[in-house]
């Protein structure tokens, strides 16, 4: 089994938190989840995950972290 980069896994549960809504492939082709489609259930379905998978905090209002990009997300699991 290979080891998924946490770009493509990030983008894999952008889709699983919107149920299927929003694609991996529109997430990794960039822009904002927002704009994307990805409403404020499906953001804390998605904080949800990134906090079980990789053990970080995700703070949604926390001075000076964006949560808006695929990148903005990948930030804040590399910073653990």
């Amino acid at each position: 089994m290979g080891v998924t980069d946490p770009r493509t896994r990030i983008a894999a549960m952008v889709s699983e938190a919107t149920g299927g809504d929003v694609s991996a492939v529109d997430v990794l082709d960039g822009g904002s989840l927002t704009a994307l489609g990805v409403d404020s259930l499906g953001l804390l379905r998605l904080v949800d995950a990134l906090e079980l998978e990789y053990g970080v905090e995700v703070e949604l209002t926390a001075p000076g972290q964006r949560v808006d990009t695929v990148d903005d997300l990948v930030a804040i699991v590399a910073q653990g």
